[in-house]
């Protein structure tokens, strides 16, 4: 199936709410662990009752279950370290080391289903790694939370080539309820080593304030059932690498939305958003390359 037009603004309404995800993780009062759990929970709970309402069957095959529910673990740990990243230093710095996901993409892509690297593909992910040179040279405080994010950002390219090839077999909100649901059961039981050895003696922290319930179910309402799903779908047309690069915009949309928010204690000096630019600016040439390599091709082809 050929992507439209109408796909890659989808994609980018998808990129925008996904950019205020870092933030209502800086407004959720949870600490990572427990505000992933709840997230997936409320997510699968919700795909689960749209399911009923539209009485479609939920179930696939056992094999393809386990598979799904796999993923699952992988996309929590993401998570994880995405929310984490945001709390030891800025949804700014945060957001940054996540627009390195098509850097991931581009290696990790190719070695799951067997494929050339793709030099562009290559250059582009060495512009990102320029640009967090510089964002690392003069933003040292923030170390930590961005290599938390880069380590969220490779699991995202993970877990994304396998939802391409899911796709192709399953109903994109089968695939949801299953990574949710294998997200929330994981992080479950991973609570009582978390308790003992990495709380720092705080224990499992279950209850919410304030207008916790309310950020709670924007994030597992509109940036997870809804977003979520509509990548998977979108995923049977567009590649996995131009989604993921695509993505690239979210700290744009994410960065803007944040100073807004949270005002100075959002701002960084100017050499971060220069090393943010150049991560950025891959996201304007991958279209013109792609194009280019394409049209190489088919006057091969020809020729």
């Amino acid at each position: 199936m050929q992507a439209s037009i109408k796909d890659y603004l989808l994609l980018h309404l998808i990129v925008l709410i996904w950019g205020f995800t870092a933030i209502l993780g800086l407004l959720i009062s949870l600490p990572a662990l427990e505000l992933v759990f709840y997230r997936t929970l409320i997510a699968s709970l919700g795909v689960a009752l749209l399911f009923a309402w539209k009485r479609k069957p939920i179930l696939i095959p056992p094999s393809q279950m386990i598979k799904v529910l796999g993923t699952g673990v992988i996309i929590a740990l993401h998570w994880i370290l995405f929310f984490w990243s945001a709390r030891v230093s800025t949804a700014s710095v945060c957001l940054a080391g996540m627009a390195t996901t098509s850097l991931w993409t581009a290696f990790v892509e190719p070695f799951f289903n067997r494929t050339k690297v793709k030099w562009y593909e290559v250059a582009l992910g060495l512009m990102v790694i320029s640009g967090l040179l510089v964002i690392f040279k003069f933003e040292t405080g923030y170390w930590l939370g961005l290599s938390m994010a880069l380590a969220s950002a490779f699991l995202a390219a993970c877990f994304s080539v396998i939802n391409g090839r899911l796709t192709k077999r399953h109903d994109p909100y089968q695939i949801t309820f299953y990574e949710m649901s294998g997200a929330s059961l994981s992080v479950l039981l991973f609570m009582p080593i978390y308790a003992f050895w990495l709380s720092d003696g705080a224990g499992i922290q279950w209850g919410w304030q304030g207008y916790d319930w309310f950020w709670l179910l924007i994030l597992g309402g509109v940036c997870t059932v809804y977003a979520f799903s509509v990548s998977v779908e979108l995923m049977k047309r567009l590649t996995v690498f131009s989604i993921n690069l695509t993505i690239n915009l979210e700290p744009v949309y994410g960065i803007v939305l944040a100073v807004l928010i949270f005002g100075e204690k959002e701002k960084m000096t100017p050499e971060f958003y220069l090393g943010t630019l150049i991560i950025l600016v891959s996201v304007l040439i991958y279209p013109v390359l792609n194009y280019w390599n394409k049209r190489r091709k088919a006057v091969r082809t020809l020729g």
